[in-house]
């Protein structure tokens, strides 16, 4: 037998209820537990409200992206195949899906670790020891061209407790994905229990008076309100995020050209509509002041626990932690599930490290990219989270998101005839609204050229990395004639 013969392979077993189920807990996690204050901080005031209905337009832009490319190209790893495909598997196809790949070896940690990082805010409503510091360092270094270079260590009890949250899903993800597929729908049921409690309790104390006490100048169109509104964006993104979790996992989805698009836009209507009552909810009950005095403060707003234990009581405060931990941890499982689906296709596809395209030979998963994805981001627990957000969001649009809409329109011009189950609707305006969205985010905020360098760092050194690996294996663009012999072949 050959050796693809004999290389086990993914098993399609998650259907739309599954996919929808993986998605909607991916999206959900902690953020719109923990973001409220910094945008409602960034806006100062309700209007903050203007940036999350602008996160959802767009992630209904986008979303209509993967949904399209999803359908076409179902396969494990997502942008990674997309990109390969949109820009040329021999050619410039190679560079820019191996550039994604290395740029998710950090966003995709960073991802993991903010969620890890809600956890362990929540858990400090229960025992506040957990802020105890132990080390909060700031180091910073200049480099010639790039700039200024800042990173913030911090270290408290909680980051253990983000940690051991990081090995937890480890362990339970080192398993076949049938029982994987089964234990999301158990945590999707926790996650949706959890927002409809904090909705059912703003409701029933909803104050019209206190939501819509708008600052006199909150809708004067300077230059605070844009880049507030961008700060505020760049937030409502991260909340949104999660509803193309199901394109990594394209190798193992039941009718892809169907089940990919239908769980798309079914997670962000839903997400969306919870998200928007949610959020109104809150500032209903808790006035707007106290959530952006909250968000300068070093004490973390507990904005789910404060509004339950303001209506039910201490103890419902306490639960409600408990059940945010429990939401934290189930986008925590979500997005470790899928990004360790798209090194495994690289390294299978012989454009990233050998190690990461063996699957476990019982269970039939990528177990190597499962332990690295899990192990980097339990490093970037050490971090803080407001940093471990801005820094995952503009890295990801850099090197993922713009490039994937451009394939999309390159792939559409150069190859009319290939095969697409879905097509976007009213194409190509969404793609250019996607677009669009994420440019104003990376420029219009305060000091966001912060972010920008660490994504041109990154882009950098995955460029030097490609030259380097694709000259030792003569591979394109330094024999570009031969490329095609050595693809599928592993370093």
């Amino acid at each position: 037998m050959s050796e693809s013969q004999q290389q086990p392979k993914l098993v399609r077993d998650i259907g739309l209820r599954e996919a929808t189920a993986l998605n909607m807990i991916d999206m959900i996690g902690v953020g719109p537990f923990i973001t409220i204050p910094l945008i409602v901080g960034a806006m100062g005031g309700p209007q903050a409200m203007v940036g999350w209905v602008l996160g959802a337009f767009f992630a209904v832009c986008d979303g209509l992206v993967w949904a399209e490319l999803g359908a076409s190209i179902p396969q494990a790893g997502g942008s990674y195949q997309y990109l390969r495909t949109s820009y040329g598997p021999n050619g410039l196809g190679r560079l820019v899906s191996f550039l994604f790949v290395w740029q998710l070896s950090f966003s995709a940690p960073l991802s993991i670790a903010s969620g890890c990082l809600g956890i362990a805010q929540y858990a400090g409503y229960l025992w506040p020891s957990l802020f105890n510091v132990h080390t909060d360092h700031l180091f910073s270094h200049v480099f010639p061209v790039l700039g200024k270079f800042e990173m913030r260590v911090l270290v408290t009890n909680g980051t253990f407790v983000a940690m051991a949250s990081c090995g937890l899903a480890v362990f339970l993800l080192y398993r076949r994905i049938s029982a994987i597929g089964r234990l999301s729908k158990l945590l999707w049921v926790g996650v949706i229990g959890t927002m409809l409690w904090v909705i059912v309790a703003g409701v029933g104390h909803f104050s019209a008076a206190r939501a819509l006490s708008f600052p006199h100048e909150a809708f004067q169109l300077s230059p605070a309100f844009f880049t507030g509104l961008g700060s505020a964006m760049l937030f409502a993104f991260y909340d949104y995020w999660g509803y193309y979790n199901v394109c990594f996992l394209g190798g193992e989805v039941r009718q892809p050209e169907r089940t990919i698009p239908r769980t798309i836009l079914i997670s962000i209507v839903l997400v969306a509509i919870l998200y928007l009552v949610m959020n109104i909810s809150i500032l209903g009950v808790i006035p707007w002041q106290e959530l952006g005095q909250a968000s300068n403060s070093k004490t973390p707003a507990f904005v789910a626990s404060m509004l339950l234990e303001r209506t039910f009581g201490p103890w419902a405060g306490k639960v409600v932690s408990v059940l945010i931990m429990w939401v934290a941890f189930a986008s925590v499982f979500s997005l470790l599930l899928g990004y360790s689906r798209v090194p495994y296709a690289a390294a299978v596809d012989g454009n990233y490290f050998r190690s990461y395209a063996k699957i476990h030979p019982r269970h039939q998963f990528p177990y190597v990219s499962l332990l690295m994805l899990g192990a980097a981001a339990a490093f970037f627990c050490l971090f803080r989270l407001a940093d471990v957000i801005a820094a995952l969001v503009v890295i990801r649009i850099m090197v993922q998101f713009l490039l994937q809409i451009l394939g999309l329109l390159i792939l559409r011009a150069s190859r009319p005839e290939f095969p697409r189950p879905f097509r976007m609707f009213l194409y190509p305006v969404p793609a250019l609204l996607a677009a669009v969205g994420f440019g104003y985010v990376l420029i219009a905020r305060q000091n966001f050229m912060k972010e920008i360098r660490y994504a041109v760092a990154i882009i950098l050194v995955g460029l030097c990395v490609f030259f380097v690996r694709s000259w030792l294996r003569k591979e394109w663009p330094f024999t570009p004639s031969s490329a095609h012999k050595l693809i599928g072949k592993i370093v």
